[in-house]
């Protein structure tokens, strides 16, 4: 990557790979042999990831929410083994030797990464890796504020200031 952000790029794309393997199906994938399906378990599990969420949009992107405690968290999980392994199925021919998130403070504070993910409607005959059509990689910091009505999308280890949490009970007007 020679952008500006190609830190950035390669680290989401990296950890957005590792975890649409894990729940695209074996015919699609169309990658060499490797243990895909353990790829979502190892990221939750991971030290500093406070959480992970998939999901698919009305347009067929899949997507990835992975939110972790810092920067630190994060490039700790782009160079474990499990994640190395994903990335260079994914990506045979790519050379990943540059360091991530060189532009990201090392106190951040959290991070979500959001990945989107378009598959090709058929793989290239001969394709060595994952047939992608698209792929695109944001990262955020929460910002303060907001109100929760009964619950939330972040993880409830994610700590976001000035976040308003109301029981649903006392949203719809019943007694408390």
């Amino acid at each position: 990557m020679t952008t500006q952000h190609g830190g950035h790029r390669v680290i989401v794309a990296a950890v957005a790979l590792a975890l649409v393997c894990s729940w695209i199906t074996p015919a699609l994938a169309q990658a060499p042999p490797g243990d895909f399906a353990s790829v979502v378990s190892a990221a939750r599990a991971w030290p500093g990831c406070l959480g992970v969420e998939t999901g698919q949009t009305s347009s067929g992107k899949r997507v990835i929410f992975a939110w972790f405690e810092g920067k630190k968290a994060l490039v700790a999980w782009y160079h474990s083994e499990v994640h190395q392994k994903a990335m260079k199925t994914a990506f045979p021919n790519q050379a990943f030797d540059r360091e991530p998130l060189p532009d990201t403070p090392e106190d951040s504070g959290p991070i979500l990464a959001i990945v989107s993910l378009k598959l090709l409607d058929a793989p290239r005959p001969g394709a060595t890796s994952l047939p992608i059509a698209t792929i695109g990689i944001e990262l955020y910091t929460p910002l303060p504020g907001g109100v929760a009505v009964g619950g939330r999308f972040a993880p409830d280890a994610l700590k976001v200031r000035g976040l308003r949490e109301i029981e649903l009970g006392s949203a719809q007007g019943r007694p408390r």
